[in-house]
């Protein structure tokens, strides 16, 4: 099973679009829509981030075409994810497509191990959509751009 067009844009609305190389907020080289160019990075300490280098060979402006297909690649390990967690999304595309955002956004590890998930693979899809919002905070505080798309994730599952 594959996102649908309309979770596609979803995610790039929420993520952003960003051509040249950045560091994200968790000091990790990042293109495009949150693709994360060195995963080892990640494995540092967050001091030790900083002085990553960012390989000659990133450091250009990325063309659209090539960062969605980044995007598109990347979405194809959270869509085997979702389906591995999550089996009944099989049978929903927007249930699916509700939770490959999501996971795409908290990681598949957050997914695997919430309170979403354990809802709503027991049948309880009021209470699992309601869990979306609880996920619209960073740093202990609560961020708007989270909240929005937490609430445009939950409309999407329940739709």
């Amino acid at each position: 099973m594959k996102v649908s067009d309309a979770a596609v844009e979803l995610i790039k609305h929420h993520e952003g679009k960003r051509n040249r190389p950045y560091m994200c907020s968790a000091l990790l080289h990042t293109i495009g829509y949150g693709h994360v160019l060195y995963p080892e990075q990640g494995k540092l300490k967050l001091e030790d981030r900083k002085n990553y280098p960012l390989r000659p060979e990133h450091d250009k402006e990325w063309s659209d075409d090539g960062i969605v297909a980044i995007l598109r690649s990347d979405l194809q390990r959270f869509e085997n994810g979702v389906l591995r967690l999550c089996p009944g999304s099989a049978d929903s595309q927007a249930q699916f497509d509700a939770l490959v955002s999501f996971s795409f956004n908290v990681g598949l590890g957050n997914l695997q191990s919430s309170t979403l998930r354990m809802k709503y693979n027991r049948g309880d899809i009021a209470g699992a959509a309601d869990e979306f919002l609880k996920w619209n905070k960073a740093g202990g505080r609560v961020l708007k751009g989270l909240q929005n798309r937490r609430l445009e994730e939950r409309e999407l599952f329940l739709s």
